[in-house]
């Protein structure tokens, strides 16, 4: 049904975007990105206890062209803090591609009025780099508003080929890669269908750096128990900034995730999910070493 939905939706953006109501195509305009990477073996995140031990942090990136003819680029820094965002310039006209930048916590207070020490970074803050584009025709391409929202579309967030911005979490050292068993009850989804249960198998969840990790299935099986063999819930993140977790991310059908009713007890997670679709479920993750999971909550 989803996938059904989801192509219905598709072909209507296609029809609509692409013909203006006669019989001409709606004209679009070349823009550019930027290519920005986090350099292997630097940090990942802002490591809040290195902050606080005045140890300095080391947040390498490469600035280069992800397409379009751009002249020059100016790397911007936006610094997220509960409801605030503030904007800052870290230096600009930069003309040779791809070029090398790090920036340091010493950096960031320079950079921001409102970052003065090491007492105003705190868990939760996420500092993001990105850039605005000068075109060689003079348009200027920003990515993010001056406001920090997105400049830019699905395709482009979700493009393989480049990155526009890097973000980097304020957090602690987390330890979360691993395969575990995982054990679901009680899943069922708004359209009727109910699992028999428990759905047993292994989850995988991927660093992918900062305390963000990818999880393999977001439903621990509850979509298989619910739809069937080989369906699961992708592209959902797990979030673990200094032992709160979270879900981030949404799904390969745009749903987000929350978690409920998290219990920890030795190797073994307990807690209760569900989507905004209306699909839920209760799951027990197990660490097969048998070591304990740390004090997470949510």
């Amino acid at each position: 049904m989803k996938l059904i939905l989801a192509s219905l939706f598709l072909v209507m953006f296609i029809t609509s975007c692409s013909k203006d109501g006669g019989d001409s195509v709606v004209e679009t305009t070349n823009g550019a990105t930027p290519n920005i990477q986090k350099v292997a073996g630097s940090d990942a995140f802002i490591n809040l206890v290195s902050v606080n031990d005045n140890t300095p942090i080391d947040l390498s990136f490469t600035i280069d062209i992800g397409f379009g003819d751009i002249e020059s680029a100016n790397i911007v820094l936006f610094y997220f803090k509960g409801n605030n965002v503030y904007k800052a310039i870290f230096t600009t006209n930069v003309t040779v591609f791809p070029s090398s930048f790090s920036i340091s916590q010493n950096d960031i207070y320079n950079a921001f009025n409102e970052i003065n020490s090491s007492s105003d970074i705190e868990v939760g803050d996420v500092l993001k780099i990105t850039a605005e584009l000068k075109l060689k025709n003079g348009s200027i391409i920003k990515i993010l508003n001056d406001n920090g929202t997105a400049n830019y579309g699905a395709d482009i967030a979700n493009s393989d080929l480049f990155k526009v911005l890097q973000s980097y979490n304020v957090s602690c050292p987390s330890e979360l890669a691993g395969v575990y068993e995982y054990t679901t009850t009680n899943s069922s989804a708004p359209t009727g269908e109910s699992s028999v249960g428990p759905d047993t198998g292994t989850v995988e969840f991927t660093d992918l750096g900062g305390g963000v990790y990818e999880i393999s299935d977001a439903s621990f099986g509850g979509w298989i128990g619910l739809y069937g063999p080989g369906n699961a819930a992708t592209g959902v993140t797990l979030t673990d900034i200094c032992n709160k977790i979270s879900y981030t991310g949404v799904d390969q059908y745009g749903e987000i995730f929350t978690f409920s009713n998290l219990v920890i007890n030795g190797n073994q997670m307990s807690f209760h999910w569900e989507n905004d679709y209306g699909e839920y479920g209760d799951t027990t993750l197990t660490r097969t070493d048998g070591t304990s999971w740390p004090p997470l909550y949510l």
